[in-house]
């Protein structure tokens, strides 16, 4: 499948330039976040503003996190980690595309990650680098 980036060029610059960054974001959320259109088999966003659902996984400072993409497409394996939402619904976090990512991007929050489910979501991380 061909792409063209030149429709992702400017929404990136417009979130380089003119994005606010949100400070109150913590390990746990889940956000919408700006993560583009993406080379090969990388998770792309969605949408006019390459939207997806993340969740911040840890937190550097207030510009800086680390995130992993959600889908709500049921997959199973070494590289998914299935978890109930705080709405009731599943998703499913893609562990193979941990990415860190600038604060600018994260545009609104969506919700949360239970807390035991984000020290399994952890741990699962800790074993891709094993």
């Amino acid at each position: 499948m061909q792409k063209d980036y030149r429709e992702w060029m400017p929404v990136k610059a417009e979130i380089h330039n003119n994005a606010a960054r949100p400070q109150m974001f913590k390990e746990s959320d889940v956000w919408l976040c700006h993560i583009g259109d993406n080379v090969g088999f990388e998770e792309d966003g969605k949408g006019r503003n390459y939207l997806r659902p993340v969740v911040v996984v840890r937190k550097f400072n207030n510009q800086f996190c680390q995130v992993v993409p959600l889908s709500t497409t049921a997959s199973r394996g070494r590289y998914y980690f299935p978890f109930n939402s705080h709405t009731g619904k599943t998703s499913v976090a893609i562990t193979s595309q941990l990415k860190a990512v600038d604060s600018s991007r994260l545009t609104r929050k969506i919700g949360y990650i239970n807390p035991s489910d984000l020290h399994a979501l952890k741990s699962k991380l800790r074993e891709l680098f094993q």
